[in-house]
């Protein structure tokens, strides 16, 4: 793995903006960076990244099995009691999950890392699998890259496949987002796009503007019965708010499904390494009242629900770091320990893995100077070497 400065194309920011691209700055800080890419192998992508995901992907599956057997971890994980049986049925129902990004800690030595599993409501997906793919496209036609270079990148494709797996032809899905978060748009259009390419109806509609009826189901903006929902909101807000009391009996189909609430909570750190100890991809991880010990000296805590880097506190000595957001600091925390990032210049990378079902498809590169990944920090392209 290594950073090549291969220069932006000179036209970039009017293909973003043709594509619908629109947030490619933040404001006004640059978000995507063609500047440079990161060049992997064959056998770094196959071996040390997509094999080892998937593997830790069935671990989270285990994962799931033993905590909705056991009132502790319904409680460790924050799960209201109300809505314990929900979450433990959907489970149970084997309702099928759609996808969901893992980040590595990879490129500093050793094998990757997981940092933590965005299992329920991840964002980047149109960068990484779409523009980037367009990026690798250009640099070949343009001679900057080889003709036989390629990318961790078929989750299109996946997405497509997924879709026709779950639902039958012509099934109506709905789409819901906060309509004026414009990443989060871009996420959901993605998968409608792939859910449409798969001979589905796919509806967007503003996720704050989804009632319930007289007869308690769900229903859009303009009174549309709503069997099939992908929700970009996460479960442990869904779970709390109003209208929770009405999931059951509203007939929803949901994507991701009610158990994803703990694939995706940072308390399934602590759960995989009880399960799976000295695994070679997990750090070592407690909940924040258990003996911190096993972490050894460098510690990163995390609140067990958090957002882009949030609430996020590293004790490492030298890379010792704090999150600004402070937003997510009430819910309880996890220990984990510290892993370096890998470093290039004054930039440390995450590795983003991109799950389809219980295969990994793509990978997306997020970069900053900060310890803390966050909403803010760069995404960069790779590609696979000839």
């Amino acid at each position: 793995m290594r950073r090549d400065d291969l220069g932006a194309r000179d036209d970039w920011e009017a293909k973003a903006e043709a594509a619908g691209f629109t947030f490619h700055h933040m404001d006004g800080t640059l978000y995507w960076d063609e500047s440079a890419a990161y060049a992997f192998t064959l056998e770094e992508i196959e071996r040390e990244l997509e094999g080892p995901a998937e593997e830790l992907h069935q671990m989270c599956r285990e994962a799931v099995a033993e905590i909705v057997g056991s009132d502790e971890l319904m409680e460790r994980l924050q799960i209201p009691e109300a809505h314990r049986d929900l979450v433990a049925e959907s489970w149970r129902m084997g309702e099928p999950e759609l996808y969901g990004r893992m980040d590595f800690a990879y490129g500093a030595g050793g094998p990757a890392k997981l940092l933590e599993y965005n299992a329920d409501t991840p964002t980047t997906l149109y960068e990484t699998s779409g523009f980037q793919w367009h990026w690798l496209e250009d640099m070949i036609a343009a001679g900057r890259l080889p003709e036989g270079a390629d990318q961790f990148n078929g989750i299109h494709e996946a997405l497509v496949a997924r879709f026709a797996e779950l639902f039958e032809n012509g099934t109506e899905i709905h789409f819901a987002a906060f309509a004026d978060a414009v990443e989060d748009y871009a996420t959901v259009e993605t998968l409608g796009w792939a859910a449409r390419e798969a001979g589905m109806g796919a509806h967007f509609t503003d996720i704050r503007k989804i009632g319930v009826s007289e007869s308690g189901q769900f229903a859009d903006e303009e009174d549309r019965v709503i069997g099939t929902l992908f929700k970009l909101y996460p479960w442990e807000d869904m779970l709390r708010d109003d209208f929770a009391d009405a999931i059951v009996g509203s007939g929803v189909r949901f994507l991701e499904p009610a158990w994803k609430a703990l694939v995706s909570n940072k308390g399934i750190l602590p759960v995989l390494w009880r399960m799976f100890p000295d695994h070679p991809n997990l750090l070592p991880a407690v909940f924040a009242d258990e003996d911190p010990a096993v972490l050894g000296p460098d510690v990163v805590e995390k609140p067990i629900f958090s957002r882009e880097g949030a609430g996020v506190r590293i004790r490492a000595g030298d890379d010792s770091e704090v999150s600004a957001d402070t937003s997510y600091d009430a819910h309880p925390r996890i220990l984990q320990t510290y892993a370096p990032l890998a470093k290039f210049g004054e930039d440390r990378v995450v590795c983003g893995i991109w799950m389809v079902g219980a295969e990994a498809h793509g990978l997306g590169l997020r970069e900053d100077v900060s310890r803390i990944t966050q909403d803010t920090s760069r995404f960069r392209p790779h590609y696979i070497e000839a």
